[in-house]
């Protein structure tokens, strides 16, 4: 599991610009977006900005200042930290997505399951 500050994070009032921003730097396709207490509010991923620019018909200047939370996915599919990463691999298989964001029972974000390092170290190889 990828730790906090490890994978893209924001709060939700984040211009979209910026939210892309942090995805590209730390190259992976998602970006979870956590309120101030650490509770998960959604996730923004690479898919969402096809489906974004496919449907919305904004000029690209409006669309990246609109606050991120405006087109994330508001209830994400997650696992707990108690669930095996077997059992979060098969969630990943069956939702057919590559990044899993954990939460504890209060919904807090715990960390990110990567589909990549997530495999590797089902095979013992990480």
């Amino acid at each position: 599991m990828l730790q906090p500050g490890s994978f893209p994070q924001c709060e939700p009032r984040l211009f979209l610009k910026l939210a892309l921003e942090k995805m590209n730097a730390e190259k992976l396709g998602i970006v979870c977006i956590a309120e101030a207490d650490g509770k998960l509010a959604g996730i923004f991923t690479d898919g969402d900005i096809r489906r974004m620019l496919l449907k919305d018909q904004k000029p690209f200047p409006a669309l990246f200042t609109d606050d991120v939370i405006v087109h994330a996915v508001k209830k994400p599919t997650t696992v707990h930290p108690d669930d095996s990463l077997m059992q979060a691999i098969e969630v990943m298989e069956q939702k057919e997505i590559w990044d899993l964001p954990v939460v504890d029972e209060n919904g807090a974000l715990c960390g990110l399951l990567h589909l990549h390092p997530a495999i590797k170290a089902l095979l013992g190889m990480a």
